[in-house]
């Protein structure tokens, strides 16, 4: 592509969001300060985040030079570990980062409250990362993300994998072309949490395994005994470790409308939450957020999108639980609601997706659609998720998912509904400034404090 196309020629000849235009556009004309490899040599990797998610992530980049590990929990890590005997091994990402010079790229796969810190710290290093979903802990901190990853010039790409996906770039192209009207209303839901939520600290003591670095995992976090009611998976719910439902399955389940409305930042956020909000752990008894966005370009007009959260129901069969969903006329059409979903509802007709990834879709009703056919390609197509960051970081095209124009702005949106379910009202957003602005103690939910040894300035 030429210099000399303008974005705004570029983006209104092609139908590319603003959200979504940097995968089209920064790839192409822009040079990463981090050392880029020819397109058929492989790329340095290091693993921050050996176990559990880190093990669908290394395969992901398993075709690489994989340089380096880094994990605090060397039991959970230990399958990756063995697979590579004579890569050096690290428990603290920031010795690594700092002493072995041959890394190129990072892929951060640890709990969400470390997910800043790892990948900020490569940024700043010139490090091409990947990163996990949610791409942060906290608004404030998906906003600094987008920042340094356009400063050092990086590739960078979130762990929503959906966004690869043929389905999703297929709906985002139906839903543009106009085929099911305007669209003032999107209703998404899930079946998270399925791990405890809603309940206090544990007290007293519990022996940190041997295998356990505590003090690393809890990172930035206030600092706290060690308990298993937190590691290995249930930290999703603790507000010092995690984000909850929205965070865990948000930026997959929301990212389609996100794509295809070219959403951004919502003018308004309130919650609803059944029984209130513990200050300790995010709420257990069923959630609903509303998101209200203004008025768009090209035409689109103001919407409110709705997520539901259900209820965490302790040793009930999946297939028997009650789930908070939209209304029975939104869902009118489909004969099994899945349990996480999205439905965009618009003036002449409505998109489902059962999907958890937003990879699949139904127009309904489906008689109205029966001959339809999609439009003509307008969002290029996808080598797969991982495969698109290892292409931008030797040189491709950025990838769709990239911090700065999509996965920041994405994460600032989801985790915006944390911070009005803890603040206890509507809350008015004023993206620009970073601010909710008619709550005066929502600040510390946009921008958390951290603890002693890992303060970030700006």
């Amino acid at each position: 592509m030429s210099r000399r196309i303008s974005r705004r020629r570029f983006m209104q000849a092609s139908g590319v969001s603003a959200a979504a235009a940097g995968y089209w556009l920064t790839g192409g004309v822009t040079e990463s300060f981090a050392a880029q490899p020819g397109a058929n040599a492989r790329l340095n990797v290091a693993l921050i985040g050996a176990g559990g998610r880190a093990e669908g992530n290394e395969q992901g980049v398993r075709g690489e030079n994989i340089v380096a590990l880094c994990d605090v929990d060397q039991s959970r890590a230990r399958n990756v570990y063995n697979r590579y005997p004579r890569v050096t091994k690290y428990t603290d990402f920031r010795v690594m980062l700092d002493k072995q010079k041959d890394i190129q790229a990072v892929v951060v796969s640890t709990p969400d409250h470390t997910h800043f810190h790892a990948s900020a710290m490569a940024l700043q290093r010139g490090k091409h990362v990947y990163c996990e979903k949610p791409l942060t802990h906290s608004v404030w901190e998906a906003r600094q993300l987008g920042l340094l990853a356009a400063k050092h010039r990086v590739a960078t790409s979130m762990g929503n994998q959906g966004t690869a996906h043929d389905g999703l770039r297929t709906a985002a192209e139906i839903i543009r072309s106009g085929a099911i009207g305007e669209v003032r209303e999107v209703h998404v839901w899930t079946d998270r949490p399925i791990w405890p939520q809603g309940i206090n600290r544990p007290k007293g003591r519990q022996e940190v395994p041997k295998t356990l670095t505590w003090d690393l995992w809890l990172g930035p976090a206030p600092e706290r005994p060690y308990n298993s009611a937190y590691v290995p998976f249930a930290w999703r719910g603790w507000w010092d470790f995690g984000t909850g439902a929205l965070g865990d399955m948000a930026c997959h389940t929301m990212n389609m409308p996100f794509m295809a409305l070219r959403l951004s930042a919502p003018s308004a956020v309130s919650a609803e939450v059944v029984g209130g909000v513990n200050p300790e752990s995010a709420p257990a008894r069923g959630v609903t957020v509303t998101y209200e966005f203004p008025a768009r370009g090209q035409g689109l007009p103001a919407l409110r999108l709705y997520w539901y959260e259900s209820p965490y129901q302790p040793g009930v069969p999946r297939e028997k639980r009650v789930y908070r969903r939209p209304p029975a006329n939104v869902l009118q059409g489909i004969n099994n609601v899945s349990g996480s979903g999205c439905m965009i509802v618009g003036s002449r007709g409505k998109m489902y997706s059962g999907s958890d990834y937003g990879s699949s879709y139904t127009l309904l009703p489906a008689r109205d659609f029966a001959d339809y056919r999609p439009p003509q390609r307008t969002i290029p197509r996808s080598p797969g998720h991982h495969a698109e960051w290892i292409r931008a970081c030797k040189g491709g095209a950025a990838a769709m998912s990239n911090f700065t124009d999509y996965a920041g702005p994405l994460t600032e949106m989801v985790l915006l509904g944390n911070v009005a379910m803890r603040a206890g009202e509507r809350i008015v957003w004023d993206s620009a400034k970073l601010q909710v602005t008619n709550v005066r103690g929502a600040a510390q939910y946009i921008r958390p404090p951290y603890r002693k040894g890992w303060e970030w300035n700006a």
